[in-house]
């Protein structure tokens, strides 16, 4: 071997990754990019907050006037007209269904994917063409079907369909995070002599608790701004929140300062369970990225 074949062996080889500074300049640009998209999404929520705030001849103008007096009084004439029966339904029939599909989609996805029976590609795709059927061809069967079964303006009737239409969507997220629990821990679960129901109580959920909140949310928030079956199958009793906006477009006018404020309203549920469990909502979307 030559001094030169040796010398140049011991040569160091330039790092590749980029300097220091190249990484911290593109890291500021990302964050100013996510600062941007942050702020043109939460612009249309600042708006309608700011409009409900203000008189109605303010948010009537055009432009609207964003330096107009601040007032309350759009959510006291709602809660004059008594939203609280349309929130108590919405409530209802989005925490009924959420937990009816979680009950059902655990244990067929623990099924589906830890012990998977035959043919288990064929169940998922059964499920998955479910939802290719337009909502608006299923609706005049359906409407038929709860007036004969004398259902109509039944809050009951809502959590039957949003369960419905909600399993197939959490049975392939629950599958994919159910994918993530180790096996080591069942078998373990087996050797103790733990049983199916002792199992997916004590072993599978607290590991895929952040899936389940995951799945969970998202399941609410679909039955929650789930319009058309409440508009067509609900009148007086069972009429849900989204219905209750549609009273403020009337042949008079839109009123759009008490529309923003109703509209406010009926998101702060939704946002408050957001921000509750948005540390395990952002695990259990990670949780299932990777199949």
């Amino acid at each position: 071997m030559t001094a030169t074949t040796t010398a140049r062996r011991g040569r160091i080889r330039p790092s590749a990754r980029p300097p220091e500074t190249a990484v911290r300049r593109r890291g500021r640009a990302w964050t100013v990019l996510a600062w941007i998209a942050a702020a043109v999404f939460f612009a249309p929520v600042a708006w309608m907050v700011l409009t409900s705030l203000h008189a109605e001849v303010d948010a009537a103008t055009n432009p609207p006037s964003l330096f107009a007096p601040l007032t309350l009084d759009q959510y006291r004439l709602l809660f004059g007209r008594n939203i609280t029966p349309f929130l108590v339904n919405s409530l209802m029939a989005s925490v009924l269904s959420t937990l009816l599909v979680l009950g059902l989609a655990i244990p067929a996805a623990y099924a589906l994917s830890i012990r998977p029976v035959e043919r288990w590609r064929d169940v998922m795709f059964f499920f998955l063409s479910t939802k290719m059927l337009p909502v608006i061809a299923a609706l005049l069967p359906i409407y038929l079907i709860v007036q004969r079964l004398n259902m109509l303006d039944n809050v009951w009737t809502l959590v039957v369909l949003y369960t419905a239409f909600n399993l197939p969507i959490a049975l392939w997220m629950m599958r994919s995070f159910l994918r993530e629990v180790p096996r080591e821990i069942l078998e373990a679960a087996q050797v103790d002599g733990a049983g199916l129901v002792t199992t997916l109580r004590s072993v599978v959920a607290p590991v895929a608790l952040p899936g389940i909140v995951a799945t969970g949310l998202i399941c609410f928030i679909f039955s929650w701004n789930e319009f058309l079956f409440a508009v067509n199958l609900t009148a007086t009793r069972a009429a849900t929140s989204p219905v209750f906006l549609v009273g403020f477009i009337t042949n008079e006018g839109l009123f759009l300062a008490r529309l923003c404020a109703a509209a406010t309203l009926v998101s702060l549920p939704v946002l408050i369970a957001g921000w509750a469990t948005q540390d395990k909502l952002v695990r259990g979307l990670s949780l299932g990225a990777v199949e």
